[in-house]
């Protein structure tokens, strides 16, 4: 047996392909031939049945293990377990979560999927249909929710009862997004699923028991997503619509905020942000979010600014930020100077990139999208001619709209008010407000 790095692994350590991994390749699976990093040697060791994970350095190698080594190595392995792989199916990053990375070495060594075509069904197929878990909006708790995917339609959508005939949501694959979100979640088989309402980001946050079936249903929002953007753009590469079918959101974290006058206090807010859109939410899990923020390009007279102007105040991080609109400054501070950087290089990197044609049309629709969010106060049974219940408060997600369509109350007959103290007296007419 060899007891230090067989002489006939040094050419194989030193691949110069771009498939193997930049980190260290001290690991091997000598039942499979492949070297692996120290992170995927702990994946792999989770299949011992497949794969049997041994040290270059530290452990001892029989010459029948170094023949198949060097016999086999990565690139032929790539050559015949990934030879199937869809075009539109995620290879997964060092930096992925422990799910994707896991269920990629399943698929490609245990279940054979890129080997045969048939085995891919549970994604490829253009319908899927299932349950998941699904946090309610209102009150956090996760509930049994069924799921259909269907290219045919264009669309994913959930229905709150099994039986129920008509969906909860329906969510355009035009506008779909879907990412892990384990830590978010506080479930490792966590995934955050994202669409456009009326040009705002609607969040849903999902999970299912099963790995498995989890990223089946990623993979198949991929497809769905692959196949609608290659009906719409005809003449795109699989390399150009590959890395618009899913995205992971380029920051996120608390920050404080001020209003747009600037002499509001600051509060705290979790901030996601996606390409251009910076949205804001009172609580990480949120559905929807209380503001969101276009973020242009440098051409077009944006910029980013560390430090608040000298006389703001209110905040109580001393970490600020400011972003300059061409409409107007906003103001933002971190807890500690290395969240300030991060951030700055987030807003950075997104500012410095040209604006493409079809994000002028998305940064018009900011530019006059209504930014007045809150409550309205209305007594639904004071009408003009003066009957009263008792005062109720609500709140419809993002601008309190559509909360008399709801009840089944007509809009002219109904008070709407910012105060309590504002709405008319029972049996007085018009006092509307």
């Amino acid at each position: 047996p060899y007891r230090s790095i067989p002489p006939a692994l040094f050419p194989l350590l030193h691949s110069p392909s771009p498939s193997i991994s930049l980190y260290p390749l001290y690991w091997a699976s000598v039942t499979l031939g492949v070297f692996v990093c120290q992170g995927c040697s702990l994946l792999h060791r989770g299949i011992p049945h497949i794969s049997r994970v041994k040290s270059v350095q530290q452990e001892s190698w029989e010459a029948s293990e170094v023949e198949l080594m060097a016999a086999m190595g990565n690139e032929a392995a790539k050559a015949k377990y990934e030879q199937k792989v869809p075009a539109f199916y995620y290879r997964p990053k060092h930096t992925d979560c422990k799910l994707l990375r896991e269920q990629w070495i399943r698929a490609r060594y245990e279940r054979n999927e890129f080997e045969f075509i048939e085995k891919q069904e549970p994604y490829s197929a253009g319908y899927r249909e299932g349950f998941l878990w699904k946090r309610g909006r209102d009150n956090g708790q996760f509930l049994s929710r069924k799921f259909i995917l269907s290219e045919r339609e264009g669309a994913l959508k959930y229905f709150s009862k099994q039986e129920a005939r008509d969906p909860k949501a329906v969510m355009k694959i035009e506008t779909l997004n879907a990412t892990f979100q384990p830590a978010k979640i506080g479930n490792p088989y966590g995934l955050q699923i994202t669409y456009l309402r009326d040009n705002s980001t609607r969040n849903i946050f999902v999970y299912h028991s099963d790995s498995k079936e989890m990223v089946d249903w990623f993979n198949a929002i991929r497809a769905a997503r692959f196949h609608y953007l290659q009906v719409a753009f005809p003449g795109a590469s699989d390399e150009e619509l590959v890395p618009k079918l899913t995205r992971s959101f380029m920051k996120e974290g608390f920050m404080e905020k001020t209003g747009p006058k600037h002499t509001e206090g600051f509060k705290k807010r979790w901030f996601t942000m996606d390409d251009r859109r910076l949205m804001y939410f009172k609580d990480p899990l949120d559905a929807y979010a209380r503001g969101e923020v276009f973020i242009g390009s440098k051409e077009n007279s944006y910029t980013v600014l560390p430090g608040l102007p000298p006389s703001t105040q209110g905040y109580h991080w001393n970490h600020g930020i400011t972003i300059v609109t061409p409409d107007r400054k906003f103001l933002f501070a971190c807890e500690t100077e290395a969240e300030q950087k991060d951030w700055i290089t987030a807003f950075q990197r997104v500012i410095n990139r040209p604006m493409r044609p079809q994000e002028y049309a998305v940064e018009a629709h900011f530019k006059h999208k209504p930014e007045q969010t809150g409550f309205l106060y209305r007594d639904p049974r004071i009408s003009l001619w003066g009957s009263s219940v008792p005062l109720q408060r609500e709140q419809d997600g993002r601008h309190g709209r559509n909360a008399s369509e709801r009840r089944g109350v007509s809009i002219e007959n109904t008070f709407f008010s910012t105060s309590p103290d504002l709405m008319p007296k029972p049996g007085v007419r018009g006092q509307g407000v």
